[in-house]
């Protein structure tokens, strides 16, 4: 079984935002060698969310997992990202996919908080 991570954000009109997707998907792929890790986008960038798992399969995948890099359970991350990873898994029977939690509230994004603000 040949697993793939899809990382998706909200997205942007701005290119530098959407870059930032891909360098997070490249901190995981160092990271965890030999995982299939992809990007993909809600709104206003490429790829979308549908281009993301057709890449994820494509390439050899036969589970999905789909997190959204979002900070709180919005709309996308409780209603969006589901409804559509549901019609992915229609089109796409042979293929187990599952939706994480957003990244929420952890310990580790405190200290990034703390980091970022010069308190450290």
């Amino acid at each position: 079984m040949s697993k793939a991570l899809l990382i998706v954000d909200h997205g942007s009109t701005l290119d530098e935002a959407n870059r930032m997707l891909e360098d997070v998907a490249e901190i995981v792929r160092r990271k965890r060698g030999g995982l299939l890790v992809y990007i993909a986008h809600m709104e206003l960038a490429r790829p979308t969310l549908e281009e993301g798992v057709e890449a994820c399969v494509r390439d050899g995948a036969t589970e999905v997992i789909v997190h959204p890099y979002m900070l709180s359970p919005g709309r996308h991350a409780t209603h969006d990202i589901p409804a559509m990873v549901e019609r992915a898994a229609v089109r796409f029977p042979g293929v187990t996919f599952r939706v994480t939690g957003p990244l929420g509230i952890h310990d580790k994004i405190g200290e990034v908080v703390i980091e970022r603000a010069g308190l450290a």
